[in-house]
């Protein structure tokens, strides 16, 4: 086995394991209630130094970038179906605890993202064998998540309270972990997509 060779495991544990030490210190954070205590930007701040981190680390280490090239494109599909939370920020905006633009707008945008990406899962073998389709449905979540970003940011900044949910459990976790992640993934699929030989169907 040549040294090359041998990094490919422990390549394949490290990078999981620090994303799984990355949760458990949302997770800490968010149950701290140290979020609660930022006054808007720096929420935003946070998550946007989260979501640029990631993605530097992604061009910038090598043994990122090559552990990045091998993962399963419909494993990082499976990470959009945790944008069925929309279903979650309807039931608070029924509750009175969140405003209609972020909840109900961003709500069932994230709704349909995590719906069309159960179909890509449940109807496809492989979603880089439809390479426009795919790219389409990738532009139009990055864009959906952009949109509820700037929404979130703009109604934090115009009512901080409005937002509170988002700063506790279990909702503070999209802003420290997964709303970087799901950025992220967006732009490995587009990388991924560039990528890629041309196997349009």
């Amino acid at each position: 086995m040549t040294p090359q060779e041998s990094t490919v495991p422990a390549r394949s544990r490290l990078f999981p394991f620090l994303g799984f030490v990355w949760f458990v210190g949302a997770l800490a954070l968010g149950a701290s209630g140290w979020l609660l205590g930022l006054a808007p930007p720096r929420p935003q701040l946070l998550l946007v130094g989260l979501t640029v981190a990631l993605v530097a680390a992604g061009f910038l280490v090598p043994s990122f970038r090559a552990w990045l090239a091998g993962v399963d494109v419909r494993s990082v599909i499976a990470i959009h179906l945790t944008r069925f939370v929309g279903v979650y920020f309807l039931v608070l905006y029924a509750r009175g605890l969140l405003p209609f633009q972020f909840a109900v707008l961003g709500g069932w945008g994230d709704i349909v993202i995590a719906a069309t990406a159960l179909a890509w899962l449940v109807l496809t073998r492989d979603p880089m064998d439809h390479r426009a389709l795919f790219g389409l449905w990738n532009l139009c979540g990055l864009a959906d998540i952009l949109f509820v970003v700037a929404m979130a940011a703009r109604m934090a900044m115009a009512d901080p309270a409005s937002m509170n949910p988002l700063r506790t459990l279990p909702l503070s976790l999209l802003p420290t972990f997964l709303i970087p992640l799901i950025i992220a993934s967006h732009f490995l699929i587009f990388w991924r997509l560039y990528r890629a030989p041309d196997r349009d169907a």
